[in-house]
């Protein structure tokens, strides 16, 4: 269960104070994917990020009653002076599990070949996203975060191979998904949350969710 009570974020723009949450509380069970709808600009990211514990809210508790994975396409843990072999071998350690399972896993999805053996830091924009993603696959997670906004990559051999584990992977697992297109929740989310002016209105169904997100007053 991953669980937020009473919490507030917001940022200092350098003009105005931008609310990301206001006092919300909500609880996420472990079998019921949530989707949440999100205009571009309202804080997508750093909700999401709240979840993962990489960002403290302002006020408030964030809870988290069991594994809740890093964002899908995070690679802030990623140390760039170590080869990916190293980081793979310490993040499994941190985690509990078989460093040699990890490397390999990750070796055999990345295919980088030698590079695998190379500082991250000297990694394309593509081959640390591809690292990243195998690492989130590697590891055992029982609620599995993604944020829209993750890096893509071009290998059409590595989506292949890294989409058929993540499609298996998820019909086993709970997902929270954010988005500003209610298609790209679709396929995941069994029920629904929009988030509005720092509130956010929790749904049943993805349809209801539509209709406040969709909503606009009369003249605008």
């Amino acid at each position: 269960m991953l669980e937020f009570e009473n919490v507030s974020k917001s940022f200092w723009t350098g003009s105005s104070r931008k609310v990301i949450l206001d006092r919300a509380s909500f609880r996420v069970e472990l079998g019921n994917s949530l989707g949440i709808l999100a205009p571009n600009g309202t804080g997508k990211t750093t909700l999401i990020n709240m979840m993962a514990g990489l960002e403290k809210p302002d006020e408030g508790r964030i809870s988290r009653r069991c594994r809740v994975s890093f964002p899908l396409g995070f690679m802030g843990g990623l140390v760039n002076r170590h080869t990916a072999r190293e980081n793979t071998r310490y993040i499994a350690r941190l985690y509990g599990l078989d460093p040699d399972y990890v490397e390999a896993f990750c070796r055999w999805l990345c295919g980088i070949g030698e590079y695998f053996d190379q500082p991250v830091g000297t990694y394309s924009s593509g081959m640390r996203a591809r690292l990243s993603f195998a690492l989130l696959l590697a590891l055992d997670f029982d609620m599995y975060l993604i944020d829209e906004g993750m890096p893509a990559t071009a290998d059409a051999e590595f989506n292949r191979k890294a989409g058929d584990i993540l499609r298996e992977r998820l019909e086993k697992t709970t997902v929270i998904i954010v988005s500003h297109q209610a298609q790209t929740l679709e396929r995941f989310a069994r029920s629904a949350a929009v988030l509005k002016d720092g509130r956010l209105y929790m749904f049943d169904t993805l349809e209801e969710a539509k209709e406040l997100y969709d909503y606009k007053p009369e003249g605008q």
